[in-house]
C-alpha cells in the first residue's frame, strides 16, 4: 500500500537545522486579537490571530498559531543539492513541496492509527520491524499519551524536512530517505513531571471566559523509498519518534 500522496531512501548523512521552539511559558490569545508573547521567543516564533467573517452580520474570531522558522543557510543549500540529485538520478518529477504535503497527510493518518493501537492497519505504511517496536512501546502508554500521538490535519502547525539522505547498500540497491519534523497541537492532558526536559509551547484560547489550553508537540517521521529497478515505487515510514512520548 502506498502512503497518501507519496510516491516514494539511501543515506549520505546531511544535517538540516532550523529554529526550534524554546518556550515553556503560555501565550494567551483572546477574542480581542491581542497577543502576549514571552520575551525570549522573539525571532523564533510568531503568533498570529486572524479574524474572519463567517456570514452576513456575524463576526467570528479564528485563532491560529503561526511558526516562523529561520533555517540555516548552509543547510538550506545542502538540502537543495540533495533535491537536485534526487530529480537528476532517481525521480525527475520529485518536488519537495508536494512531498511535504503528502508527508503531512501520511503523518496524520499513521499517527491516528498509532494512537488507536491499530497496528495491523499500519502494515504497508510502516516498516514491519518498526511496527513490532511501536506495539511494544504503545502497550505501556497511558491513555493520555496515546491520545497525544494523534494529529489531525488541521492540528499540524508546521512541517519541515530535517534530514535528507541518499545511499546504496552492498547489493547495489538504491534508497532515498527524508526525515520530516512535524509541530502539532494537542489537547491531551499530559503530566508535567513526565514532560521534563522537553520545551513545551502552551497556547491558551480564551472564549466567553473559558480557557482551553493546548500544547505544541513535535514528532519525527522518516520516509524511505527504494529506487532499485523493478521495485514498487512506494514510500515507507522507517522511523517514528515522539519526544518524551515514545522514548
Amino acid at each position: 500500500m502506498a502512503l497518501p500522496m507519496l510516491r516514494g531512501c539511501y543515506r549520505v548523512p546531511s544535517t538540516f537545522s532550523f529554529t526550534r521552539l524554546y518556550l515553556s511559558e503560555s501565550i494567551i490569545l483572546n477574542r480581542s486579537g491581542k497577543t502576549r508573547l514571552p520575551s525570549q521567543s522573539a525571532g523564533a516564533v510568531a503568533v498570529a490571530v486572524r479574524p474572519y467573517s463567517s456570514g452576513p452580520g456575524r463576526q467570528q474570531q479564528k485563532q491560529s498559531v503561526v511558526i516562523v522558522s529561520i533555517p540555516n543557510p548552509f543547510a538550506w543549500i545542502r538540502t537543495r543539492i540533495y533535491y537536485f540529485l534526487i530529480r537528476a538520478y532517481f525521480d525527475k518529477e520529485f518536488n519537495i513541496e508536494e512531498f511535504t504535503e503528502g508527508a503531512k497527510q501520511a503523518f496524520s493518518h499513521v499517527s491516528r492509527l498509532l494512537s488507536q493501537c491499530q497496528f495491523e492497519a499500519l502494515e504497508g505504511l510502516v516498516a514491519k520491524d518498526l511496527i513490532g517496536k511501536l506495539e511494544g512501546k504503545c502497550s505501556l502508554l497511558p491513555s493520555s499519551h496515546k491520545k497525544a500521538l494523534s494529529a489531525a490535519s488541521d492540528e499540524i502547525m508546521f512541517t519541515k524536512p530535517e534530514d535528507v539522505g541518499i545511499y546504496y547498500d552492498d547489493n547495489g540497491r538504491k534508497f532515498v530517505c527524508i526525515l520530516m519534523r512535524f509541530w502539532y497541537l494537542t489537547s491531551a492532558r499530559l503530566p508535567e513531571d513526565n514532560m521534563a526536559g522537553i520545551h513545551i509551547f502552551q497556547v491558551a484560547f480564551k472564549k466567553d471566559g473559558d480557557t482551553e489550553t493546548q500544547r505544541v508537540l513535535t514528532a519525527n517521521y522518516e520516509f524511505q523509498r527504494e529506487f532499485t529497478q523493478g521495485v514498487t515505487p512506494d514510500w515507507t515510514i522507517t522511523r517514528i519518534e515522539y519526544s518524551k512520548l515514545l522514548d
